[in-house]
């Protein structure tokens, strides 16, 4: 647990999965923090202030230190909070973990946000191709009921835009990205991922993230 004396504070914004990434790491180590919302379109100068590059969310304060960038936040978090450990002690599994991780930005996040923005449908069904071979390794790669094993570890962590998002996000679009029939080990770890206790209390609502989403696409 933080101590009295330390500051933590999360700088996010509800509609982010790469903020809910590093909410979902506090609530498994029971580190207790602040969280500041910011709003989309309109950061606050704090927020500027700590991230003057990017400007954007999240953002992590501990102390004098703060840091951008989420999966650089989870294992600062990891490394400084050492109970319910999120990476495997093992280095090689530690790097397959980190290397999964960037795996899923890389090619799955990207890859969605081109196949939902295009108007090119040559270039949507290129982008869907690739979320899709994304998909089909860490189906490959799945072998317990999650990537961490029997409990939670960054891979799952960073995969939570895939369980939780992704489905929204195909709703709102109507594209078919991901589900039970081709990918269904899967789609069954993003059923158990989403109802975990700890994962269930900090995900957004449904109903938030369809909002959002259809406002952003009508304003695209």
């Amino acid at each position: 647990m933080a101590s009295n004396k330390e500051e933590v504070r999360l700088f996010g914004m509800v509609q982010s999965p790469f903020a809910s990434r590093v909410e979902i790491t506090l609530k498994l180590k029971g580190v207790e923090y602040k969280y500041e919302e910011e709003k989309w379109g309109n950061f606050s100068d704090t927020l500027i202030k700590y991230n003057p590059v990017y400007k954007k969310v999240p953002v992590f304060v501990h102390n004098d230190k703060h840091l951008s960038e989420s999966l650089v936040i989870l294992e600062y978090i990891d490394e400084t909070w050492k109970q319910n450990p999120i990476l495997p002690s093992d280095p090689y599994k530690r790097a397959l973990a980190r290397l999964s991780s960037n795996f899923i930005d890389d090619k799955c996040f990207n890859g969605v946000s081109k196949a939902v923005f295009t108007l090119d449908e040559k270039e949507q069904e290129k982008s869907i191709e690739e979320i899709e071979v994304v998909l089909q390794f860490l189906e490959n790669e799945l072998k317990d009921k999650f990537f961490g094993g029997e409990k939670i570890g960054l891979v799952d962590i960073s995969a939570v835009f895939i369980a939780y998002w992704i489905p929204i996000i195909q709703e709102v679009k109507g594209i078919k990205l991901f589900n039970f029939e081709k990918f269904p080990k899967l789609y069954n770890w993003s059923q158990d991922f989403n109802n975990h206790p700890i994962v269930k209390e900090k995900l957004p609502t449904r109903e938030n993230l369809l909002a959002f989403y259809k406002v952003m696409f009508l304003q695209k």
